[in-house]
């Protein structure tokens, strides 16, 4: 072949690293986006905390670099490099298929940085330290004050008088718990990590048997069953430790026979499936005793140290607020987002205003870095905003579309998909999921998920279409009203969805009953009788 020359003409989206940003913050969740303003007020000098209450706050940061002309502004892309106009240019312009994920933006991300006023008035301000309620302390304050278990358990071993081998030992197992109180690794792969190839077999036994010393020492202490291997382990020292505290003759026995029960391989087989027969014959006991055994068993507790968790971890705080005001269908819903969550930001106007004075030095590096610093500072602020208008948006969309669940619930809720929002919002589908994802909405009926809305349509005799949340809804409904005697199998209750007018096929319902974690009928009947006969005994 010979080589030649060729001229094109194509057409492609530039990443510009302001996009870059928007996408990122927009898909991350409230903490992680906390991290990163942190990590970015650390990094960046021209950014700071707008503490002050502004005028103009209704959307929050309207004002956030107010001071800086326009003419300014210009002469300060000009120094960047040119990098929004190259987004400006590429607003209109859809992803190429090489170009990542899919992303339309909602108009205004890759727009240049006018004038701030184009943020408009549509958000809450959020509340100043001085205006929050000083009663109210959420339950991660409460959580940071708790007992950890670590801390909880070396309180107990501290009135032990143990040799010092002996309690670090127990210290070593105590700090390798994890959060539910079970000790994951073997005690052979704990010690393996203090003994060298070279050391020898004998050493490696000694340290095993240290260890399984400690371990029973561990075992011994509260609550129970904490240092279990695994949950068969820890019902064992609970029926254990319940045993040696009991008086009662008849107890005692029923006790035994769950520690034996517990003991045994097939016990988490009898106990998911309350197989009362097979447990009576394999531990030479009556049906009646292994059924107050179970009844015992089902007492304790699978994961004892989750009392102990840290609280803060587990807190949902909610992104938007829902509130009603009226009565019935008259009632009026009013979507804001979380004051607590809103973040005020502004870019610091004295380093600002100091940059773009010094035009002696324009030209060295070190200016044209600062200016980039301020640009960023910029885009970050406006990136920010632009991730809560996105969220308020589609939660606003949202509660417009399903306003039925927040008046009736779940068994009016419409079926909704993404693609459905993105086109009246128009934006790209994936940035529904982005916006959909890790973040929440408290309403009066619950805090839920934005993802939880979304529902899939199942046809209905009238030509309609029914939400597949609903379906759930309802295939819970019945199954609560049901004869434990004779529960409902996934195939009568698709006939009795079919009776409703929805067309729901007997797998599609094994699907859904799984995914409200609604055991088969056979389960669910013999666990009403157990709960019976342990109703009855006590």
């Amino acid at each position: 072949m010979k080589p030649g020359l060729s001229l094109r003409v194509a057409q492609h989206l530039t990443l510009t690293p302001q996009l870059q940003q928007s996408i990122r913050l927009l898909q991350l969740s409230t903490l992680e986006l906390q991290g990163e303003v942190e990590q970015m007020l650390a990094d960046n000098p021209f950014l700071e905390r707008d503490e002050a209450p502004l005028p103009r706050e209704e959307f929050g940061l309207a004002r956030a670099d107010a001071q800086v002309s326009e003419g300014d502004r210009i002469d300060e892309r000009a120094e960047a490099g040119g990098a929004d106009t190259d987004a400006a240019e590429t607003t209109d312009t859809d992803w190429d298929g090489d170009a990542g994920e899919g992303w339309e933006g909602d108009g205004s991300v890759d727009a240049p940085p006018p004038d701030d006023s184009e943020w408009g008035g549509d958000a809450p301000a959020r509340l100043s330290s001085g205006q929050e309620d000083e009663d109210a302390s959420d339950a991660g304050q409460r959580g940071a004050t708790n007992e950890s278990l670590a801390e909880h358990l070396w309180a107990q071993a501290c009135t032990l008088q143990l040799q010092p081998e002996d309690a670090a030992a127990l210290r070593f197992l105590i700090g390798n718990l994890d959060e539910n109180g079970y000790l994951e690794d073997s005690l052979a792969q704990l010690a393996s990590g203090f003994v060298e190839e070279d050391d020898g077999i004998e050493q490696m036994q000694a340290l095993v048997h240290r260890f399984t010393l400690a371990l029973r020492l561990l075992q011994s202490l509260e609550p129970a069953g904490v240092g279990a291997r695994n949950l068969a382990e820890c019902l064992a020292l609970q029926a254990r430790h319940q045993l040696a505290q009991t008086d009662d003759v008849h107890t005692a026995e029923e006790l035994r026979i769950a520690l034996s029960l517990c003991e045994h391989p097939n016990a988490l087989e009898w106990l998911t499936k309350h197989d009362v027969k097979c447990a009576a014959h394999d531990l030479h006991c009556t049906e009646a005793q292994a059924r107050a055994a179970m009844a015992h068993i089902v007492r304790f507790d699978p994961k004892p140290g989750r009392a102990f968790a840290d609280v803060a971890r587990n807190v949902i705080v909610p992104d938007v607020i829902v509130s009603t005001s009226g009565v019935g269908a008259h009632q009026h819903l009013r979507v804001q987002l979380n004051p607590d969550v809103m973040l005020r930001l502004r870019v610091q106007d004295m380093y600002a205003n100091a940059l773009r004075g010094n035009r002696e030095n324009r030209n060295s590096a070190d200016h044209q870095a600062l200016a980039q610093r301020l640009q960023e500072a910029r885009w970050f602020v406006r990136n920010v905003q632009q991730r809560f208008d996105t969220i308020l948006r589609v939660a606003r969309l949202i509660v417009e579309h399903q306003r039925n669940f927040f008046i009736h619930g779940e068994l009016a809720m419409r079926p909704m998909v993404q693609s459905e929002l993105a086109e009246q919002l128009g934006v790209h589908p994936s940035t529904i999921s982005r916006v959909t994802t890790a973040k929440y909405m408290a309403t009066p009926r619950g805090t839920f998920e934005l993802k939880y809305f979304f529902g899939s349509a199942l046809g209905t005799e009238a030509g309609g279409s029914a939400s597949s949340m609903a379906v759930r809804a309802l295939i819970r409904q019945f199954i609560a009203a049901e004869n434990a005697a004779r529960p409902l199998s996934d195939g009568r209750i698709s006939e009795m969805l079919k009776a409703q007018g929805i067309d729901c096929a007997r797998r599609t319902v094994a699907k859904y009953r799984e995914g409200l974690r609604i055991p088969v009928a056979s389960l669910r009947k013999a666990r009403k009788t157990a709960q019976k006969a342990e109703v009855a005994l006590s």
